[in-house]
């Protein structure tokens, strides 16, 4: 055998051997940040339990979640061998040894000028979260030292600077400049201010410890019926999806500078990974051609009440009214939601939200383009 065949074997199996090490990336806990997109109780147990029919496909009751099942994170959790993530808010059979999740529903990066009554959006805007996180990492520690019932239910000090980071959360912060009846100019001019908001929040978990971050950008929000209904659009801002092109268009254009925030960060914060990945892509792909992966009605909605795309602001799903004394349910599910994207005009169903994390998962939509089990900082 030539001296170039050898060379160039030992050359592939040094090769393979980095690919292999790398690949054995392992997290021992989930640290999560975000909005109803990945949301597994937090406002359920602050503001009263997601009604059903949510939960009805996996978890067969409400279990805290605005989906049928699982979300994302609820499948970014079990790739990694890890349990559903708590919900730091939820007391009642939390264990938060392998992490927890700061996520409410309704939640936005830029604290909101209004109360949940007035606008439907969460009080615990991302700076809650971090506060949460902050006091959660400190106390954790505290009460491990001291050994006891609760040492078992909380992570190891060591976890939090071997956790994945995950970050879910902006659409929010759109919509909220639409209910003020901004303009696409007014909402693009706040977009600087809530993207330094974001960064320092990664710079705040980076302080303390954080290393591996995993960010997701914002979905196409012109496909989601609680945008659809309330502003309808001419048959030339829509797409030949269902979809109304400018709020796709001021959803790629957050996503753009989010990118472009998230390079600045990685310049900044040598020691971290921070892995962006384009949701929105793929929920675009998986909505523009419903049909060729196994779903159908792209743009309506399995469980609500009537209408064009069965959504209905003042009757959301599981909605309820009193007929001859009894409570019935007059916002349902629609009978095969397996087939469906959309669950209830906003959130995806489980069926949806699983697809879209096996195109995520060997990090085909990332940059840098890792896998979920290569994300982390001291391997890349």
């Amino acid at each position: 055998m030539s001296q170039v065949v050898i060379s160039i074997l030992f050359v592939i199996f040094m090769v393979a051997s980095s690919v292999t090490e790398a690949r054995k990336c392992g997290f021992p806990a989930i640290f999560n940040f975000g909005d109803s997109n990945s949301d597994t109780g937090g406002l359920s147990a602050a503001f009263g339990q997601a009604p059903p029919p949510n939960g009805i496909t996996f978890f067969h009751t409400p279990a805290g979640r605005f989906s049928d099942g699982r979300l994302v994170i609820d499948f970014i959790a079990k790739n990694l061998g890890l349990p559903y993530l708590s919900a730091y808010l939820d007391s009642i059979g939390s264990n938060f040894s392998s992490g927890a999740n700061f996520a409410t529903a309704g939640s936005t990066i830029r604290p909101q000028n209004t109360t949940r009554s007035q606008s439907g959006y969460s009080p615990i805007s991302l700076d809650v979260q971090l506060a949460q996180y902050s006091d959660f990492k400190t106390r954790s520690i505290n009460v491990r030292k001291k050994e006891g019932v609760f040492k078992k239910l909380l992570p190891k000090e060591e976890y939090f600077s071997e956790a994945l980071y995950t970050f879910d959360i902006g659409q929010n912060d759109l919509t909220a400049g639409y209910k003020l009846n901004m303009t696409t100019e007014q909402v693009k001019g706040y977009i600087p201010d809530v993207l330094n908001q974001f960064s320092s929040a990664i710079r705040s978990v980076y302080k303390e410890g954080g290393r591996s971050f995993w960010v997701h950008n914002t979905g196409p929000l012109g496909c989601l019926p609680y945008i659809l209904d309330p502003y309808p659009m001419s048959s030339a801002d829509m797409d030949n999806f269902g979809c109304a092109k400018p709020f796709n268009e001021i959803a790629q254009y957050f996503n753009q500078k989010l990118k472009e925030a998230v390079v600045k960060l990685r310049e900044e914060l040598q020691e971290a990974t921070i892995v962006y990945v384009d949701v929105y892509k793929v929920k675009y792909t998986l909505i523009s051609h419903a049909r060729k992966y196994g779903f159908e009605k792209g743009v309506i909605a399995c469980c609500g009440k009537g209408g064009k795309y069965n959504f209905n602001n003042v009757a959301r799903c599981g909605a309820t009214k009193i007929v001859n004394g009894k409570k019935i349910l007059i916002a349902k599910s629609c009978k095969a939601p397996s087939v469906r994207i959309i669950w209830d005009g906003i959130h995806y169903t489980e069926a949806a939200n699983n697809w879209i994390f096996q195109q995520i998962v060997n990090g085909n939509f990332s940059d840098p383009p890792v896998s979920l089990k290569m994300a982390c900082h001291d391997q890349l």
